[in-house]
């Protein structure tokens, strides 16, 4: 079966997200299910530069400073599931090639891997996820070959995800039917893997 993941790099909540549900895969594959990953783009921020900036500085320019009250919450809740994310380097860019990489993963079975380091790269280790040196090193590092360009497949990818009606991330589309937004809980997606898998394919 197939889950769709709709999401983007520069999304915290995506990030949870992608780990619980990553979590709750992993211990649907050691009961025996087996499901396939289709991650789609989405651009939280579409006029981002890929030279970078500052995402605090980013942030307070888009939405002002009240925007950054959360950040605290969101590093306390995603601790408490073993990520660290790091605000004061990270760095607000443009992941159209983020996107494409991750596609191109996908193709060569290794894109929830490349998804996952993405994220850790942007929030974590304070790396620009838009600098196509970056996204060279951490494709070798996952062991995808990549030659910097996967433009068809993401402007494909944001034309789906327009037409499924998505204005938000993470969404996760379970085998053509059921929607769940949001980092929501390992159980939860776990329930959803099962359900799907009894249910069967529906929709597109």
């Amino acid at each position: 079966m197939k889950v769709r993941i709709v999401l983007d790099i520069l999304c915290s909540w995506s990030y949870l997200g992608l780990t619980r549900f990553g979590r709750a895969a992993e211990r649907f594959r050691a009961e025996g299910g087996r499901v396939e990953v289709e991650f789609l783009p989405f651009h939280l921020d579409p006029t981002a530069s890929p030279a970078g900036m500052p995402l605090k500085e980013r942030l307070v320019q888009r939405f002002g400073a009240a925007v950054l009250d959360g950040l605290e919450h969101m590093t306390k809740v995603a601790a408490s599931d073993g990520l660290r994310l790091d605000y004061e380097h990270a760095i607000a860019t443009h992941t159209g090639q983020a996107h494409g990489l991750i596609a191109v993963a996908s193709a060569q079975g290794r894109g929830e891997q490349m998804a996952e380091r993405l994220f850790r790269a942007h929030f974590t280790d304070g790396l620009n996820v838009g600098d196509p040196t970056v996204l060279h090193r951490l494709a070798d590092e996952i062991g995808v070959a990549w030659n910097g360009e996967d433009a068809t497949s993401v402007s494909s990818g944001l034309r789906l995800v327009r037409e499924l009606g998505v204005t938000g991330v993470p969404v996760f589309i379970f085998n053509g039917g059921e929607v769940l937004s949001g980092a929501q809980s390992e159980e939860v997606f776990l329930d959803s893997l099962r359900g799907a898998e009894a249910t069967g394919p529906r929709g597109v």
